[in-house]
C-alpha cells in the first residue's frame, strides 16, 4: 500500500454530501468554524469564497474548493454580499422555504465534509493549508475528479437503494482525487505531502507503514530510502517535520490505538505488533503519547 492511501485508511476518512445549493438572487452563507474538513464545488454560475486572513478565491465552474482545518468561511455571489448564518439557511430550506430565489441566474454548488478519526493526529493533516482551490482543467487528474463529482452529484436526493454509502464512497474518492489534483497543481514547498512526492522519502514512509513492528535503525531506514544516513535524516525531518525516529514512535502509536479498538488482542499482543517486546515498556510510552494507559484507552473507546 502506498505512503497516502495506508495513511487515510488509519486516520479512518468517512465522507458526508450535503444536498446541492441552488440561489437565484443576491445571496451569501457564512459557515462556522467545524471540527470537519469541508468542500465546495461550483457546478453552475459563480461565487466566491472568503476565508478569514487569505486572498478571496473567485470559482469557475467545476472548481472545488478544499477547506482542510473547518475554518470559518464565507461563500457568496459576490464579495460584497451580506452572509447569513448557515444553520438559518439550513433550517429555511428544510421548511421548505429557501433563501435567496429570485429571477436572477441561478447559481448551483454541492459541498460536504471530510471526517478523520477524533483522536489522531499525524502530519499529513497538520501540514495541509487553510485553504487548497483545485481548478477545472484539463489534465487527466482533473478528468477524474470532475467525473467521480458528476456520479457524486447524481446521487445528490436520489432515493435509489444504497445511494447513502455510494455518496460516502464516491465523496471518499473526491477526496483523494483533490489531493492528487492538489500535487498536480501546486509547488509545494514543505510539509508531508511534499515527502510523498519525493519517491525515497515515500519509499521509507512506506516500509515504515508496513513494518512498524521491525526494530528499526536509522541505518536500515536510511538505506529503504537509498541515502546516506545524515542526508537521510535531514531531508525526512526537513519535508516530514519530525525525525524518522520520531516518526516511526508516533505511527506505532496510531497504529496500536487500533489494535485496541478491535477488542480483540491483548496487551501484550498489541505491544509486540507495534514493535515492543516490554508490556512494561509499551505502557509507559503509550501512556506519555497518549495521557492514558492502553487498557484505560480501550476501555474509554469501547465504551
Amino acid at each position: 500500500m502506498d505512503a497516502l492511501s495506508d495513511v487515510l485508511d488509519s486516520v479512518k476518512l468517512k465522507a458526508v454530501v450535503y444536498q446541492k445549493v441552488r440561489c437565484t438572487s443576491a445571496w451569501g452563507v457564512e459557515a462556522p468554524q467545524d471540527s470537519y474538513s469541508q468542500f465546495w464545488q461550483l457546478l453552475k454560475g459563480s461565487c466566491y469564497l472568503r476565508v478569514p486572513g487569505e486572498n478571496i478565491i473567485k470559482m469557475d465552474e467545476g472548481d472545488f474548493v478544499f477547506i482542510p482545518h473547518g475554518s470559518t468561511h464565507r461563500i457568496s455571489g459576490k464579495p460584497q454580499n451580506a452572509c447569513v448564518p448557515a444553520s438559518q439557511y439550513t433550517k429555511a430550506l428544510l421548511s421548505g422555504k429557501p433563501l435567496f430565489q429570485g429571477k436572477e441566474a441561478e447559481t448551483l454548488l454541492i459541498g460536504g465534509h471530510f471526517e478523520f478519526a477524533s483522536d489522531v493526529q499525524h502530519p499529513f493533516i497538520k501540514s495541509l493549508p487553510k485553504v487548497i482551490r483545485i481548478r477545472n482543467t484539463n489534465t487527466e487528474v482533473s478528468m477524474w475528479l470532475q467525473r467521480a463529482a458528476l456520479f457524486m452529484n447524481d446521487e445528490v436526493g436520489c432515493e435509489m437503494i444504497g445511494s447513502k454509502i455510494i455518496l460516502g464512497r464516491l465523496a471518499e474518492v473526491v477526496f483523494i482525487l483533490i489531493i492528487r489534483a492538489y500535487l498536480e497543481q501546486t509547488d509545494i514547498k514543505k510539509g508531508f505531502l511534499l515527502a510523498l512526492k519525493d519517491n525515497r522519502i515515500s519509499n521509507s514512509l512506506k516500509f515504515i507503514h508496513e513494518s512498524p513492528e521491525k526494530n528499526w535503525t536509522l541505518n536500515q531506514l536510511s538505506t529503504t530510502a537509498g541515502m546516506s544516513r545524515s542526508l537521510y535524516c535531514r531531508e525526512f525531518k526537513r519535508l516530514v517535520g519530525e525525525t524518522p525516529l520520531s516518526y516511526l514512535t508516533n505511527w506505532r502509536i496510531l497504529k496500536s490505538k487500533e489494535f485496541l479498538k478491535e477488542d480483540k488482542k491483548n496487551i501484550s499482543e498489541v505491544a509486540s505488533k507495534v514493535g515492543y517486546q516490554s508490556e512494561a515498556a509499551f505502557n509507559r510510552l503509550f501512556k506519555s503519547k497518549v495521557g492514558e494507559t492502553p487498557a484505560s484507552y480501550r476501555r474509554r473507546i469501547l465504551s
